[in-house]
């Protein structure tokens, strides 16, 4: 018999982010409310559903606040994007578009949910302060070898970068779309490379344009092979292409992901001047059970 005040699971909620169609962008899970549950059981809940990362919420003391946690099936990671934007339209699903706060191991995130032309709700995050470190000559070869690509598959006026808006991101820019499609790489191999440097994705990118990219992101060290649409890395891309001088602020740009995997998802990205921190904006759709 089981008794009334043993204690329930909650709910997980199923969206597809950056997406308006549930069979593309990135699915996402989302507990809005999680204040009875410890780390092994958030991560066994992640681990089982299987996405590349479900978002577990605890109600803040203030309205339009929530603490949030976000676990990959094998690894607590300290930001997200698409589980990010996920969360924030099933908040709004329940308490209508406007301003909320998520408190996240990255640091405080505001994030703005209205409705888009086609009354989608829209869910635009603003990034903690980003920023872009240099990588040495030796680490690219390595992630080159491990990916399977070879030096002159890169654009020379895209250099590799790490960079960071809430997570670690490794950049590296494809010199054609051929190149960027054709992804075979050692997932243990560049798990373990990556877990050694701290990095969650590699940023892969392709530049169609000046304002619009293809990207892809493995993502070995959560469990997954490839992300299908990556908030995280798009904000920290964002910010690598204002500080090598790619893109002057203001500016928006388009990034096309999930398209090599059957997931087609676009994140809007955009740049102030007065404000490094970098803005997000995309849909989010409910998965159908």
């Amino acid at each position: 018999m089981t008794s009334d005040s043993a204690p329930r699971t909650p709910e997980i909620l199923r969206y597809a982010a950056f997406a308006a169609d549930p069979a593309g962008g990135n699915p996402a899970g989302v507990v809005l409310d999680a204040a009875e549950l410890d780390a092994g059981a958030m991560l066994g809940m992640a681990a089982a559903l299987g996405y590349s990362e479900t978002a577990f919420l605890t109600p803040g003391a203030a309205p339009g606040h929530h603490t949030v946690r976000y676990f990959s099936p094998l690894m607590e990671v300290p930001f997200c994007g698409h589980a990010t934007v996920a969360a924030a339209v099933a908040v709004a699903e329940q308490a209508g578009p406007g301003r909320f706060t998520f408190h996240t191991g990255a640091g405080e995130v505001p994030v703005e949910v209205d409705r888009d032309g086609a009354g989608l709700l829209r869910a635009t995050l603003t990034s903690v302060g980003p920023h872009t470190e240099p990588v040495t000559a030796a680490e690219v070869e390595q992630a080159l070898a491990l990916l399977g690509w070879a030096a002159a598959d890169l654009d020379p006026e895209l250099p590799p970068r790490i960079a960071y808006a809430g997570a670690r991101h490794l950049v590296l820019a494809a010199a054609s779309r051929a190149r960027l499609a054709d992804l075979d790489y050692d997932f243990d191999g560049l798990a373990t490379w990556m877990t050694a440097r701290d990095l969650i994705t590699l940023q892969l990118v392709w530049r169609e344009d000046a304002r619009t990219f293809h990207v892809r992101d493995p993502f070995p060290v959560g469990g997954v092979v490839e992300d299908p649409a990556t908030g995280a890395a798009a904000a920290a891309f964002g910010a690598y292409l204002r500080e090598i001088g790619a893109v002057t602020a203001p500016a928006e740009l388009t990034l096309h992901q999930g398209e090599d995997l059957g997931r087609p998802g676009v994140l809007r990205v955009a740049l102030h001047e007065s404000d490094d921190r970098v803005r997000v904006s995309g849909t989010a759709v409910v998965i159908p059970a």
